[in-house]
């Protein structure tokens, strides 16, 4: 997993929770390299369930609201640091529908060993779209927070539902319907 996912991660937890608490949440996981991260590293993901978890104890939120705002804190970044990339697309619906054939190659160009969710576009129109995400990382939280931010970013609202395909929630398929007005 790409350190910038750490770094952000990081950067987070001492926003919403203090310094004390990303202190806590690395003590409190076994990590080859102490917390400390570079952008442009590769760790294990198994660090990052690690402090996820820890992160789940001390604050008694579920892991996966964790990660939807971890997955809308993560858009920021994009924005702030690609800010040319999302005026590529004219909504949400259009750039969601993109991830895998457009975006991900554009995130393999900058990160070329970057381990990617895959997403297969089942149904798309103008106002709904349903794709199936593949992970083993199982982070569809996370997707589901940066898809948030996505018609956000739009100045647009959607509902977006989540059923999965599989217990451990490595396969998931979201259902995306562009709320009118």
């Amino acid at each position: 997993m790409k350190g910038i996912v750490f770094t952000e991660f990081l950067e987070l937890v001492e926003e919403k929770f203090g310094l004390e608490m990303v202190d806590t949440i690395i003590s409190n996981s076994e990590l080859p390299f102490n917390g400390v991260y570079t952008a442009v590293g590769t760790y294990s993901f198994g660090e990052m369930v690690s402090l996820l978890t820890n992160l789940n104890k001390e604050t008694a939120i579920p892991v996966d609201y964790l990660l939807l705002v971890y997955g809308e804190h993560f858009f920021s970044v994009i924005k702030k640091s690609y800010p040319g990339f999302l005026e590529l697309y004219k909504d949400p619906i259009e750039m969601l529908a993109s991830i895998e054939d457009h975006i991900h190659v554009e995130v393999r160009k900058i990160y070329p060993d970057a381990e990617l969710p895959t997403f297969t576009i089942e149904e798309q129109s103008q106002t709904h779209l349903i794709m199936i995400y593949k992970s083993s990382r199982a982070m569809h939280a996370f997707g589901k927070g940066l898809m948030n931010m996505a018609f956000d970013h739009f100045n647009q609202k959607a509902t977006i539902i989540i059923e999965k395909l599989n217990e451990q929630g490595t396969e998931v398929k979201f259902s995306i319907t562009a709320n009118e007005g």
